[in-house]
């Protein structure tokens, strides 16, 4: 079996990912920051990596001093990192970092394997200009590269369900549709590429395509409450946006890029056994 290094391990794919690896006897080497924080259960539900880890490497991936020889002595990387509620720039981490890791993995003449987005080169966000300028390099490099697009995983959804919470679902489309993926499906998929060792890049989704109206009702079905749902005109955005980025810029970037999906079909071909409707009424509460 090879040896893995996986970037992103604690986050919500990157957790699954090396749960994966490991049920099917791969040796992975986990970057991550905080070991304790790595034994703990991660956001969602993902798993502990207690256990699961061979190699440990503790520190930054901005520092490139941590990350020059990460790639030393193992046969593949698995990037699944990205900046998600952190406040770190994008730019830092979703390209310069991983961007830092490519160049140990062209050092060491390893395959890499990368999770973008699906159209994040068509969304006008820092966050995915970040994603796909890395994406970009990463296609043209010297390497076996495989850039895995899924239109969003299962832990994006759960905006809709804290929303259902509180008893009114707003949605800028109501009929766009969105097919998500749950982290274990996805990191089935990412391993499955890998070990097939093929170059490309491949779109993938979840089992079920679902418009927003939909996934709106399914969240008030998991938390018990009589659906509301507004729908807001898209005129507003850019106004709200725009004022959002004068008080906080990286949670209206964030904003920025989850509207962008909501107004739009963001649908991929569909792999994996996992239903959105099962993960809310297991976190509905």
């Amino acid at each position: 079996m090879a040896s893995v290094l996986v970037a992103g391990a604690t986050g919500y794919l990157g957790r699954y990912v090396v749960a994966e690896l490991h049920s099917r006897g791969h040796l992975v080497r986990a970057v991550v920051r905080d070991r304790d924080r790595a034994r703990r259960e991660g956001p969602w539900g993902s798993p502990s990596l207690d256990g699961l880890v061979d190699e440990w490497a503790l520190g930054s991936v901005t520092d490139p001093r941590f990350t020059r020889d990460l790639a030393a002595d193992v046969e593949h990387v698995v990037s699944a990192l990205g900046v998600t509620r952190q406040k770190a720039d994008p730019w830092q981490i979703d390209n310069l970092a991983n961007l830092a890791i490519l160049n140990s993995a062209l050092k060491h003449a390893i395959s890499f394997t990368y999770i973008n987005t699906l159209g994040g080169d068509r969304c006008p966000a820092r966050l995915t200009r970040a994603k796909s300028a890395f994406a970009q390099t990463l296609s043209v490099a010297e390497i076996c590269s495989q850039i895995i697009n899924p239109p969003a995983y299962f832990s994006d959804m759960t905006e809709v369900l804290t929303m259902a919470r509180r008893g009114l679902v707003a949605v800028f489309r109501p009929g766009a549709r969105i097919n998500p993926i749950h982290g274990a499906d996805l990191a089935a998929y990412v391993v499955d590429r890998m070990e097939e060792g093929s170059a490309g890049a491949w779109d993938v989704g979840g089992p079920d395509t679902l418009t927003w109206e939909e996934l709106a009702h399914l969240a008030f079905d998991a938390v018990g409450k009589r659906p509301r749902v507004l729908t807001v005109p898209a005129w507003v955005l850019p106004p709200t946006l725009g004022l959002m980025g004068l008080f906080n810029p990286r949670l209206a970037d964030t904003a920025r890029f989850t509207t962008w999906n909501m107004l739009r079909d963001c649908v991929a071909p569909t792999t994996g056994t996992r239903h959105l409707a099962d993960f809310y009424a297991e976190h509905a509460h």
